[in-house]
């Protein structure tokens, strides 16, 4: 291995993105998996060159980054400075476009399913454990469908329920994609939450209309677009409560969310010793306590 891809695979490691087995320096985008995500996914991405100076840029679409590495970490005279910026921009114009290629592909699909899908029965076994109505859901055999829209109101993804529960969502697009739940012309208060189930039940209880991010690490992109999108509207963060998960990653995130864009903050307390983490925890409690 020649030195330069040796100091560029260091540069990705000490990014925290484990790089493919073998680095082609040849100038082109290429792609790659990153250990822990979804088995088959191609999510990380590199372009390295070794004309003149070597230099490269890399990141993981999953993850949201990108990074750039130059050989030997000297001063670059004007013609290096501007055929490295040309690198960058070029590496991350392919890589986005590719992404937007698949996500559009993904969008397809996704909108074929929805549109295959019928009336989410209001029997489901997994709606009847969470005691919410089904809120225009659809299903797909035994399998709810959940729509992902962007602020635009465009479908471009969508999450499968099982009866028993389980969830998995579509490859493609996640981040700042959320499902809806009420009517979001000009709401004068508007809750976030993370789980669609979750959302079901602030929107039963408080008539509110919600959006569901689906999991923490999407809160804060779904405030950001509704922030942008409503901008005369109340924001509530809901926070999922993890309370028995080391540092609260449901809480942490949400805190955060709230104070980046200037939202209120709602938390469910849960009496001691009661199992639970989230609104529709805290409402089936109450409800078996009546």
């Amino acid at each position: 291995m020649s030195e330069p891809i040796h100091e560029f695979r260091e540069a990705m490691h000490r990014a925290g993105l484990l790089p493919p087995d073998a680095i082609e320096a040849d100038g082109a985008l290429h792609r790659f998996h990153v250990e822990g995500d979804r088995g088959g996914s191609r999510n990380g991405w590199y372009c390295l060159h070794l004309d003149g100076r070597a230099a490269g840029v890399f990141g993981s679409w999953k993850a949201g980054f990108s990074s750039t590495w130059a050989a030997d970490g000297k001063r670059q005279n004007d013609v290096e400075r501007e055929a490295f910026a040309e690198l960058i921009r070029a590496g991350r114009t392919k890589a986005n476009a590719e992404r937007r290629t698949e996500h559009e592909a993904g969008a397809r699909i996704a909108s074929a399913l929805w549109a295959r899908a019928g009336a989410a029965d209001p029997a489901h076994p997994y709606l009847l454990a969470k005691g919410v109505q089904a809120h225009d859901l659809r299903q797909d055999g035994a399998a709810l469908v959940v729509p992902l829209l962007d602020i635009h109101g465009l479908l471009w993804n969508v999450q499968r329920i099982m009866p028993n529960g389980g969830k998995r969502f579509r490859p493609g697009r996640a981040g700042g994609l959320y499902s809806p739940i009420g009517d979001l012309m000009n709401p004068a208060l508007l809750l976030i939450c993370e789980g669609w189930a979750t959302g079901a039940t602030l929107h039963e209880e408080s008539g509110h209309p919600v959006l569901c991010a689906m999991n923490a690490g999407n809160l804060l992109p779904v405030a950001k677009a509704a922030r942008a999108a409503w901008a005369g509207a109340d924001l509530v963060i809901c926070a999922d409560n993890d309370r028995k998960s080391e540092g609260n990653p449901g809480l942490k995130a949400a805190t955060e969310t709230a104070k980046a864009v200037g939202a209120r903050l709602a938390v469910p307390e849960f009496p001691e010793g009661m199992s639970g983490s989230d609104f529709n925890d805290l409402a089936n409690l109450r409800r078996a306590a009546r």
